[in-house]
């Protein structure tokens, strides 16, 4: 769902007004509102920090795809992209570059994978790296791969 439609649902179940949000997030009531129409889109560090207002998890706040990779968080655009399961079966839960036949392809840890996917996302978004690596920073933490890793 896009932040345009999940914010204003967010804000009315939460008893808030524009103003109010706004004052939380210390941005002006016109910014809320051009959030809210979908005239702009706030930053991914504004969206962290609604997501802390709102005690969402940032996942919540982005339109996220009914399918991405489960360690690396790549959205998939076609089915190539899919790996496979060992016994042949389609998965449509990892890429085939982390994952094959039933097991990852390589062993890393979540640094380095945010470290080797940022640049590739940040060039084919059009970000900023530091933008690329926040993102990532709050999305990889909610993949399957990791979710253990980071309830250490």
């Amino acid at each position: 769902m896009l932040l345009k439609d999940v914010l204003p649902r967010l804000r009315h179940e939460r008893g808030l007004t524009q103003q109010d949000l706004a004052e939380k997030l210390y941005v002006t009531r016109q910014a809320v509102s051009r959030w809210e129409t979908g005239e702009t889109a706030p930053g991914i560090d504004m969206i962290k920090l609604i997501a802390t207002v709102f005690d969402v998890p940032v996942t919540a706040l982005l339109d996220m795809p009914e399918h991405y990779c489960q360690s690396c968080g790549m959205m998939f655009t076609d089915e190539s992209q899919y790996a496979f399961e060992a016994d042949g079966a389609r998965t449509h839960d990892w890429c085939k570059w982390c994952y094959d036949k039933g097991a990852y392809t390589y062993e890393t840890d979540m640094e380095s994978m945010i470290e080797e996917c940022a640049p590739r996302m940040a060039q084919a978004m059009g970000w900023k790296l530091d933008e690329a690596v926040s993102l990532l920073g709050v999305v990889l933490p909610h993949l399957e791969r990791w979710k253990k890793e980071c309830a250490r």
